[in-house]
């Protein structure tokens, strides 16, 4: 029987079999541990991040916010981020987790702060 993790490392395989970011199109990358998350845009073709935000900035550990919340402001520091290297567009990259909940709330506080995907 697979663990939970297994299970969870599967999927992240499964979507990066078909996910890529380049240097114009760069892949927005999602980690979430049980306290904090991590959201970085990746050019894959150089292996290189482009832009990375967290929940453990100092401007994000200010505002004393729920987990969701947190997620939220920390997709909007990305976009905002990315905005000023003149990174627009992007692809999504949940990392084997479902689209719900905190992962949701990164997706929407990056598009609210300009990114498409």
């Amino acid at each position: 029987m697979n663990t939970k993790l297994e299970q969870r490392q599967k999927i992240r395989f499964r979507i990066r079999k078909k996910v890529s970011g380049t240097a114009t199109k760069p892949r927005l990358s999602v980690f979430r541990s049980n306290m904090e998350i991590y959201a970085q845009l990746i050019d894959d073709n150089n292996g290189v991040t482009l832009v990375a935000a967290s929940s453990r900035e100092k401007e994000i550990v200010a505002q004393k916010v729920a987990k969701v919340e947190k997620s939220k402001l920390v997709g909007s520091a990305l976009a905002r981020k990315a905005q000023a290297l003149g990174l627009t567009d992007c692809v999504f990259d949940r990392g084997g987790n479902l689209y719900h909940g905190r992962i949701k709330a990164v997706a929407e506080g990056a598009r609210e702060g300009g990114l498409q995907f």
